[in-house]
């Protein structure tokens, strides 16, 4: 870490209960072009992947997690980044007592493939180039995401990892990597997630696709260096941001309630929850990418995790144990996806636990019901890590 460091970030770490400071670091593999061939049989490299580690590897190298971050995440999941205002996007659940308890658990997170927070995307400078890939990026799929991130979990000499988890897009990239290398997972946590998306999951993120393609900077993807894309991308993240909330949330954080108590303006944004949207829109494009946007969503549409066979065929050979969780106003990836996970994994005959939290939030839910979360997986890990691993069935 350079830099001098910021004792005010530093006070606030102490007094949430947070990891700390922490760094990113990269690592680089596949440097021939040659060396990763992709889900669509196009070849990429060099790739870089940014991943954070929280606490200490076990002498068995028996105690690893891979968190797997949703559509807008990083690898910056837990801590402080020196001058960081706010900690990583799941620092209430990473650190010492916590549900990812660092104190047992090294607890890693890496930013996709595909990503624009360090891991290589297209706002990565194509060496063929030497400017950036822009649309010259190739698709890239959710399994794509995984087989890189094996390639990082070879790098930190971890043949199995104790437990994979995730909310959303991270709980099917949870759901890749048990099918993809089942012999190098011991559980699973698929967080408000599906085995494959829905023609509604695909039609939100089209639309938000086409904002930000209609937008006249997009420039068919080659803005690099001008403007960004702006109001198209914000536009895609405020409708995503309607997708992550439910009718109840939105009623009781906004109501009808005016921006200034009255109406002032004609189509301004004058009620609360439209300055709510179009902040997270202008906030999102400070640190998110609008090609990036494009390809992480569309691998979200391609993903189905039975890929021409049948799921039963998929789960058979899985020996990992599975705590499904989901949230009953999540009307994104509702209930029943989850509810599918569990079925084919009884089928399978995997011990698997279902968990339906009755929760207002929607969607966002997994990022917000701590408490209740920290409960079940800090149970299920405690059985997985001593090998007894129990089936259960709870609704809370």
């Amino acid at each position: 870490m350079s830099g001098i460091i910021d004792l005010e970030v530093l006070e606030k770490a102490r007094h949430s209960g947070s990891i700390g400071f922490v760094e990113t670091r990269y690592f680089t593999f596949a440097t021939s072009l040659n060396e990763f061939i992709l889900d669509s049989g196009e070849k990429l490299g060099p790739i870089t992947l940014a991943y954070e580690t929280y606490g200490k590897i076990n002498n068995q190298r028996s105690n690893a997690i891979l968190i797997l971050h949703a559509l807008s995440g990083d690898a910056h999941a837990a801590g402080f980044h020196n001058g960081d205002i706010k900690p990583g996007w799941w620092d209430e659940m990473i650190g010492s007592g916590k549900a990812f308890d660092t104190d047992k658990y090294f607890v890693i997170c890496s930013n996709v493939l595909g990503g624009c927070k360090g891991s290589t995307g297209p706002s990565s400078i194509n060496p063929m180039t030497t400017k950036q890939y822009g649309l010259d990026f190739p698709i890239i799929t959710i399994k794509d995401m995984v087989n890189a991130q094996r390639h990082l979990m070879d790098h930190l000499g971890i043949e199995k990892l104790l437990c994979v988890v995730g909310g959303s897009m991270g709980g099917m990239q949870a759901l890749q990597w048990a099918a993809s290398y089942p012999e190098r997972v011991r559980s699973v946590i698929p967080i408000a997630t599906t085995l494959k998306h829905s023609p509604q999951q695909i039609a939100f993120n089209e639309v938000g696709r086409q904002a930000i393609m209609v937008d006249p900077d997009w420039r068919g993807g080659n803005y690099y260096g001008s403007a960004l894309a702006a109001k198209g991308l914000a536009v895609a993240r405020m409708i995503g941001h309607i997708t992550y909330m439910s009718d109840i949330s939105m009623s009781e954080k906004f109501g009808r309630r005016f921006k200034n108590g009255k109406i002032h303006s004609k189509f301004g944004a004058e009620f609360e929850v439209e300055r709510y949207l179009h902040y997270h829109g202008d906030n999102f494009v400070r640190r998110f990418d609008a090609n990036s946007y494009l390809y992480i969503t569309k691998a979200l549409d391609y993903f189905d995790l039975s890929n021409g066979r049948t799921l039963y065929e998929v789960f058979k050979g899985i020996k990992a144990k599975f705590l499904i969780i989901a949230f009953k106003s999540d009307w994104l990836y509702p209930a029943y996806q989850s509810k599918e996970i569990l079925k084919v994994c009884k089928l399978a005959g995997i011990e698997a636990t279902y968990c339906e939290i009755n929760s207002s939030y929607g969607h966002d839910a997994f990022l917000l019901e701590i408490e209740e979360e920290t409960h079940l997986i800090k149970h299920f890990l405690k059985k997985v890590f001593n090998g007894n691993a129990g089936a259960e069935n709870y609704g809370i």
